[in-house]
């Protein structure tokens, strides 16, 4: 009987509390997407007004601007998954929230709002602990293929959760934030299940609370690659972010209703788990850099296609290749960081690097959404993708080591 190699999908999956880390995962990224579509569609239908959208991913976007760093410095000094369990915690709250204003027939969007804000800090605590809990999980020889897995399991969690919100929410917003409720829960419980433990860093006297905070970022400040990799997805994504306006797609334009704009949701993470589940197979090991911007550049082309679409099929086809080409970009970006830093600022640094992606969502969403006041939803779009292109030829210039890294295993801390 042949041996099962530890570097192998089976070998991985072996582990127990990577097992568990990735159900919780997947079932917080599935209650997140349900209740971004029952959120997303509420506000509008109340408001019908795109600035509404996106104050939607303001309100979500400040807590983190202000938590996220000591959010990395508490996940490297206290155990994470207490504190990924305190913060799912508080997601069950926000949400229980949400189901009194819905009962209570709010017709303006601010408690809305001051809720979101509730959803953000919680997030705002959870992200660092997440993205530094896979490397406690396995080994450094397992860390590519678990971070494949781990974020395969993400993309489906993220296909199937807006899907599964377009279809609660046939049944009411009641019905989306009740099961949002089951998941956060389940999440929490899951969290404080798992055994391993990490190596807490001590509080070096000779450092301040400012230097801890901002450790991160003056490391970050030394590796040109993992800046540029970072600010690369932030720019590409603030520009070409079209998720904020798919509810007007859905109702306006292309004229789905809410099973629609589930669809439209899920058809990004279509594309990006195809994508991910070649890398699971076939881990990207050769001219890793220049793969990176070249599928940047092919997310960017496809929002533009996407902007113009007047065509159902068109548009979806259209997303699906944004979901799969930034699916690219996260892989390596994900599987670059945690090689590239030290153990004891692995919780720092992925606080900055969650801080860019928060930016490149939520702040990307407020973009979208005063864009598409002033100028109309489609040019909002296409002026998008077009700005991404040029993002991907600046940063091309400003990051050559970015662009000539080859392998990743190749990549080690300083």
């Amino acid at each position: 009987m042949s041996s099962v190699s530890p570097t192998s999908l089976q070998g991985v999956l072996r582990v127990r509390d990577f097992r568990l880390f990735l159900s919780g995962r997947f079932l917080g990224t599935l209650g997140a997407q349900v209740q971004s579509v029952a959120v997303g569609w509420q506000i509008y239908d109340i408001t019908s007004s795109p600035m509404a959208l996106g104050f939607a991913g303001l309100a979500q976007f400040l807590p983190m601007v202000l938590l996220m760093l000591p959010a990395g410095d508490i996940a490297d000094r206290v155990d994470r998954r207490l504190i990924v369990a305190t913060s799912y915690g508080l997601q069950t709250l926000a949400i229980a929230l949400l189901m009194v204003l819905t009962h209570l027939e709010a017709h303006t969007a601010w408690p809305f709002y001051v809720v979101l804000v509730l959803t953000g800090i919680s997030r705002a605590f959870a992200g660092p602990a997440l993205r530094a809990f896979v490397p406690l999980l396995v080994s450094s020889a397992q860390l590519p293929r678990a971070i494949a897995i781990s974020s395969s399991s993400f993309q489906v969690a993220v296909i199937g959760g807006p899907a599964l919100g377009g279809l609660l929410y046939i049944f009411g917003p009641e019905a989306a934030y009740g099961a949002c409720l089951i998941f956060f829960f389940a999440v929490t419980l899951i969290f404080i299940a798992i055994h391993t433990r990490h190596e807490q860093v001590p509080v070096d006297p000779a450092l301040s609370a400012f230097g801890r905070l901002t450790a991160g970022i003056a490391y970050i400040r030394t590796r040109p690659i993992i800046l540029g990799a970072i600010s690369l997805d932030l720019f590409a994504v603030l520009f070409g972010g079209a998720v904020a306006l798919l509810p007007i797609y859905a109702r306006d334009i292309l004229h789905v209703g809410p099973e629609g704009l589930g669809l439209m949701r899920s058809a990004p993470a279509i594309g990006a788990v195809l994508v991910n589940f070649l890398l699971i197979w076939m881990p990207l090991n050769r001219r890793t850099g220049l793969a990176m911007f070249g599928c940047v550049a092919i997310f960017g082309m496809a929002t533009i296609v996407f902007g113009l679409s007047e065509n159902f099929g068109l548009s979806l086809a259209a997303l699906v290749i944004m979901g799969g080409s930034d699916m690219i970009s996260v892989y390596v970006r994900s599987t670059l960081i945690p090689l590239a830093t030290p153990a004891d600022k692995l919780g720092r640094v992925s606080a900055v690097d969650l801080l860019f992606i928060s930016a490149s969502n939520e702040l990307g969403e407020f973009e979208s959404g005063v864009t598409a006041g002033w100028f109309g939803t489609v040019p909002a779009v296409v002026i998008g993708g077009v700005g991404t292109l040029g993002v991907v030829a600046l940063w091309m210039w400003l990051f050559p080591d970015l662009r000539k890294i080859d392998r990743l295993s190749d990549v080690k801390p300083v």
